[in-house]
């Protein structure tokens, strides 16, 4: 099923209007044919549409939900369209109204033709604003609600209960692009990516940036080595980066912002507070050149973002036999950095190739040159009010010349510099003596506890450890035999093979780890209602339930938690050799990975953070049989290549470990037959407890909390608790 929009991401930008200057006897006044009526004002403002479908949702009213917040969002984008537009017609209507006076007029002449210039455009803004502009101005908190896109995660929940799971992801997915961290909302989409009825392309941002979308294509293209699609999507980031580039400007010619100033005791004159307001205004669009370099939920934009299209384009039109356009191309990005070694040698290339007579007559393109200039007379005047008063400015471009910056401002910008590194080289070597004593310390004490705090009794008859942590080369560690018995561990392969589907815990992929080996698994609530269904034996999911529960419990009392283990996600999982795929093979089954961190194995380190699952804090898997050959479980040191223990699979053997960076592990190829196994990961976080295993939890107490043949119909499907979330969460 396609997804339909939820809405329009932006009105369209229409191009702005150059309009001829008033003839100079004529009286300023509103410029024609710029009334509301043009660009119309929505019925309602953003604010009262978000409060009135922030209200539905308390009531549990969920089409309301989505009728309002999507109102809420088309009315925000048609507002700021429309002073978009309004501000870009009054800037080409008025433009030129100074221009061409006698230099020689008195000075006090020369002021009024310019004040009368800051009249008509005055004039012409107020002309084509809302008849109650207060009305429409966001406050500054719901402001930021709609720049964290809290709208989305009203939707996506409105969504989900209407049965809507396509809209549902989308929105979710949306919401998730600005907030990253948002762990709730991580799990929705996983909980979303395993439902029926929703696609991959269904996981799209609704309020993707075209340019970043289009920039993002163009280099995938790039690095795929398909020229002419780079060159297609690149030259439409560039196209679509200037319109993005000037709605940004425009947005910056607001009121002043006093900046912790009392706007009462504020007593600049006429031309310090013109100054200040403009320079403040200046300072917000050189900032647009970061923000058109953010991408949602990162934390750093992304480093000479335009002069970056012309490096990929540069070399995209040579690789396409296009030398005249690589040669334009390279020129343009040489306006930024003309000192760029490499650059310099490709368009020596080009040249040679091309022949010098045709090369020189190529030009940087005019719209850069344009840009270039505007920025560095923008940046000038910044640096100058920065120089003489004091108002601070910082450059988001690397590009700048030197000589731009006035020389005192240099020299006291060089003094600066030197001194906050002196101190941070001061401060650095400060704390890595700490770090050191630090260390030293807490290895004595942390060699010791580990072996110390882990080895607690395993609870259950029969269980028993044959590998600790020393044994295994590591810490927090163990092997365990004699956690099933031959005979559970037939029925739950029986299990597996009857209840699983292709690729389980992987969006249906059916060899997501190697194409040599088939991947099936089943999570322990979808065995329980095929149960429930009469499709597999009742009993064998019901014993699947229990054995997790039995790991749990010995994982606990074994490494002597304090506070309980939460299952974060657990399968029972078959992988399967495919006999024809085994010649010539050289990978693994499953590649050396830590299961809470992203392992970088050329650096020696482990960053926690998403998309890692950061809040896994144990893990176990649960062999059920060892009648196969290779798939041997191992563990490694940070480089994934040093092994440090291997662990062979049989039928009831355990192993446990915590799931942090100082285990990292894999499992080797399955090269014949079929290796099974319940992986298990848990937290001490309640906050991240499996969703579905709640569901599991229910439906067995009420399956076995009743007589055989007693049994209830099927629950009703819930949605993941962490939908389900209050405003304070929003």
């Amino acid at each position: 099923m396609a997804l339909p929009p939820l809405l329009p991401l932006l009105l369209a930008l229409p191009l702005p209007l150059v309009r001829a200057a008033p003839p100079s006897g004529q009286e300023p006044g509103p410029v024609p044919g710029l009334g509301p009526a043009e660009v119309p004002l929505p019925a309602q403002p953003p604010d009262a549409l978000f409060a009135a479908g922030a209200e539905a949702y308390s009531r549990g009213d969920w089409p309301a939900v989505v009728l309002q917040m999507e109102r809420a969002l088309r009315a925000r984008a048609a507002v700021r369209a429309r002073l978009v537009r309004c501000r870009l017609l009054c800037a080409n209507a008025t433009v030129g109204v100074a221009e061409g006076a006698d230099p020689q007029l008195e000075p006090v002449l020369r002021d009024l033709l310019f004040f009368r210039g800051l009249l008509r455009r005055a004039a012409c803004l107020r002309g084509c604003g809302p008849p109650e502009p207060s009305r429409y101005v966001l406050g500054e908190e719901l402001d930021r609600e709609f720049r964290k896109r809290s709208p989305y995660n009203y939707l996506q929940v409105a969504y989900f209960k209407m049965n809507r799971p396509a809209q549902a992801a989308a929105a979710a997915h949306t919401f998730f692009m600005a907030n990253p961290g948002h762990q709730e909302m991580r799990q929705n989409l996983e909980y979303y990516q395993a439902m029926a009825g929703v696609r991959d392309d269904d996981f799209t941002d609704l309020e993707a940036k075209p340019h970043l979308s289009e920039f993002r294509l163009g280099v995938r293209f790039y690095t795929e080595e398909q020229p002419a699609a780079a060159i297609l999507h690149l030259e439409k980031a560039l196209e679509e980066y200037f319109v993005a580039d000037t709605e940004c400007r425009a947005f910056c010619e607001g009121p002043y912002d006093y900046e912790g100033y009392n706007y009462l005791e504020y007593n600049a004159d006429l031309f310090q507070a013109i100054t200040d307001h403009y320079m403040q205004v200046l300072s917000c669009k050189q900032g647009c050149v970061t923000e058109l370099a953010s991408q949602p939920g990162r934390e750093k934009p992304l480093e000479d973002f335009l002069p970056s299209h012309f490096n990929y384009l540069q070399f995209a039109y040579y690789n396409n036999g296009n030398y005249e356009k690589a040669i334009e191309c390279a020129k343009t990005y040489l306006l930024f950095f003309p000192n760029d070694e490499v650059m310099n040698q490709n368009l020596a290339y080009y040249t040679a190739v091309l022949g010098e007579n045709l090369a020189g007559s190529i030009q940087p393109r005019e719209e850069i040159q344009a840009y270039r200039q505007r920025s560095l007379m923008e940046k000038e005047l910044l640096f100058f009010s920065y120089d003489v008063f004091g108002i601070p400015f910082v450059d988001p471009d690397t590009w700048t010349p030197e000589e731009v910056i006035p020389k005192r401002l240099r020299e006291k910008q060089k003094v600066e510099r030197e001194t906050a590194a002196r101190i941070s080289e001061e401060i650095g070597n400060l704390m890595k003596e700490i770090e050191t004593l630090v260390e030293e310390k807490a290895k004595e004490s942390a060699d010791m506890s580990k072996f110390i705090r882990e080895g607690g009794p395993l609870v259950y008859e029969g269980a028993s450890v044959t590998m600790n942590s020393k044994a295994l080369n590591g810490s927090q560690r163990v092997v365990v035999d004699g956690v099933l018995s031959a005979e559970e561990c037939r029925e739950l392969q029986r299990l597996s093979n009857a209840a699983a589907s292709a690729g389980d815990g992987y969006r249906g992929k059916t060899s997501p780890h190697t194409p040599s080996e088939t991947f099936y698994g089943v999570t322990v609530l979808k065995a329980l209602k095929l149960g429930q269904e009469g499709k597999v034996p009742l009993q064998s999911a019901h014993l699947y339930y229990n054995v997790t529960e039995k790991v749990r419990h010995m994982m606990e009392s074994y490494f002597r938690l304090e506070v309980p283990l939460h299952f974060s996600y657990s399968h029972l999982v078959c992988r399967t050799a495919i006999d024809e795929k085994q010649e010539g093979r050289n990978d693994n089954s499953h590649e050396v990975h830590v299961d809470n961190c992203i392992l970088n194995a050329e650096s020696l380190v482990c960053v926690k953070e998403p998309p890692a699952y950061t809040f896994r804090d144990y893990s176990a898997i649960l062999y059920l049989n060892g009648d196969f050959e290779g798939g041997a479980f191992y563990f490694t040191e940070l480089d994934a290549k040093t092994e440090t223990a291997e662990v062979q699979p049989q039928c009831g053997r355990a192993v446990g470990f915590s799931s942090g960076s100082e285990n990292p592990h894999g499992v080797k190829a399955v090269t014949k037959g079929q290796r099974c196994a319940i992986a298990l990961w848990f937290t001490l976080d309640p906050r991240h407890s499996e969703r579905e295993r709640v569901q599991a939890d229910d439906l067995v107490k009420m399956l076995f909390s009743t007589e055989e043949g007693e049994l209830l119909p099927e629950m009703e499907k819930e949605s993941p608790a962490a939908v389900v979330v209050g405003k304070d969460e929003l």
